[in-house]
């Protein structure tokens, strides 16, 4: 099957095939984000060996598993006794391997190598010991570890201080397709939709291949969004129940934090955090915070000439967003084709679009023409006072150059129009921001609409640079 988009990462399979040395590739990334899917897609023809860990089963489960795996890789038919040890299982695997003949690049593709870790198991130890002794004394071999539970990856394999230290060759975080990625994958399904509602089906199952592959094609968004969540049998209606529970051990800390931060568009702070949800605000917190971001479900931002102790933390995965507007605790039968015409609908619009923007800050940069300015991106807000209205910016441009896009994004099915009211509140909102920062910067308000902005007297006077939807899908 052809792959979509993902040209960074088949630059580096290049290089790998042509080294000349053993290669060690870790890859992590969102469950369901196609990290299997791409592997063996790309290397079907070099992979000699893939075995994927078994969930939430214990070792001899496991060793049984690798062991069958190895079998049905035979090309003869062989009796093959159930290891006892990794050890052991790893010197089958080196047997099988040293047999096989041809001077390419062979691959050997561990998958959710974190669910072979079971406790006392010496899982880790024995694979150190296969790559340290065995596979890096070879020319031929490209080992490659995936898991989804992207911290236990980092931790003890990428950032390891013992035997796995400095080992890994090349690595791959693999992040959900852009908005440009997603159309093509779509139509490579023949799944033909303008910009306008590939962006839509975009804000509710993000750039999610596992999710996207179900969309079929013939139908309008609001059509397959209630296929895919809101009939009976709908294939997504679990989905939220299992996702984290795969991922995460003490995975109910994980949603109450996702949770709390669905509630607040603009984001959380630590302190907000654990206002919501009770936890303590100890290591556990951190490591959940952590677990969640290099799994790619929130991000971190640092408003602008803020201290990190004022980390904003934001949800950035779109389907955990749906979900939590419209799925949690829903009471209500209607299908989509009704909620979508209602108010709440028209508002998450809204936020999810400044989400995809957030996401899409290069392909922004690139439109502005500052692609190769160095740039830092924030957020900034202020509080409201009795002498104050309060202001808040979700996306600003801190250049380099001595300038400032504070960037104003609006989800609309039309043309927008800046009215006298709006531009007022633009101008005041530079007016806060000025005040309350005391930049000396040149301040550019910046448009980033779906259709762009009718041209009054209103835009004239405050908006200096525009974008459409069109820009994000670069």
């Amino acid at each position: 099957m052809h792959i979509a988009g993902r040209l960074g990462e088949i630059e580096i399979f290049e290089k790998l095939l042509q080294s000349q040395r053993a290669e060690f590739l870790a890859i992590t990334g969102r469950r369901r984000v196609g990290k299997t899917f791409l592997i063996r897609n790309y290397f079907t023809n070099n992979i000699v060996f893939d075995c994927s860990g078994l969930h939430e089963q214990n070792q001899p489960m496991q060793l049984e598993n690798f062991r069958d795996t190895l079998k049905n890789r035979q090309q003869k038919a062989t009796t093959i006794e159930v290891p006892q040890t990794w050890l052991q299982a790893f010197n089958l695997l080196k047997e099988y391997i040293g047999g096989i003949k041809g001077k390419g690049k062979k691959i050997i593709f561990l998958d959710e190598l974190p669910w072979f870790e079971t406790p006392r198991s010496g899982f880790k130890a024995a694979l150190d010991n296969f790559w340290n002794n065995w596979c890096s004394a070879r020319n031929d071999i490209i080992l490659i570890i995936c898991g989804s539970a992207a911290s236990w990856m980092v931790k003890n394999i990428i950032n390891d201080r013992g035997g796995f230290h400095n080992r890994v060759t090349r690595q791959i975080n693999l992040q959900p397709f852009t908005l440009a990625e997603t159309k093509i994958f779509l139509k490579q399904n023949r799944v033909t939709l303008n910009d306008y509602d590939v962006l839509q089906l975009y804000m509710v199952l993000g750039g999610i291949p596992f999710y996207l592959k179900e969309v079929k094609p013939g139908n309008s968004v609001a059509q397959i969004v209630d296929e895919l969540f809101f009939q009976k049998n709908s294939i997504f209606k679990n989905e939220f129940n299992n996702l984290y529970a795969s991922l995460f051990t003490n995975y109910r800390w994980h949603e109450q934090v996702v949770q709390a931060l669905a509630s607040k568009d603009r984001g959380l702070t630590r302190a907000e955090i654990i206002s919501i949800t009770k936890l303590s605000s100890g290591g556990g917190l951190s490591v959940v915070l952590e677990e969640l971001e290099q799994s790619g479900f929130i991000s971190e931002h640092i408003p602008f000439e803020k201290l990190k102790k004022e980390t904003v933390y934001r949800l950035k995965d779109e389907f955990s967003l749906f979900y939590f507007k419209f799925l949690h605790n829903n009471k209500n039968s209607a299908g989509w084709l009704q909620k979508a015409g209602q108010q709440p609908f028209k508002i998450w619009c809204g936020h999810a679009f400044e989400n995809v923007c957030l996401k899409h800050t290069w392909q922004i940069k690139k439109a502005l023409g500052i692609q190769g300015i160095y740039s830092q991106e924030a957020s900034w807000i202020v509080k409201g006072t009795k002498t104050q209205e309060g202001a808040q910016i979700d996306l600003l441009i801190d250049r380099a150059d001595n300038c400032i896009n504070i960037c104003e994004i609006k989800f609309y099915n039309t043309v927008f129009e800046i009215t006298k009211t709006y531009a007022a509140s633009l101008q005041q909102k530079i007016a806060a921001f000025d005040q309350n920062t005391k930049s000396r910067k040149n301040v550019f308000i910046t448009m980033i609409t779906t259709y762009g902005t009718v041209t009054n007297e209103h835009k004239l006077s405050v908006v200096t640079n525009e974008i459409t939807m069109d820009a994000l899908f670069v």
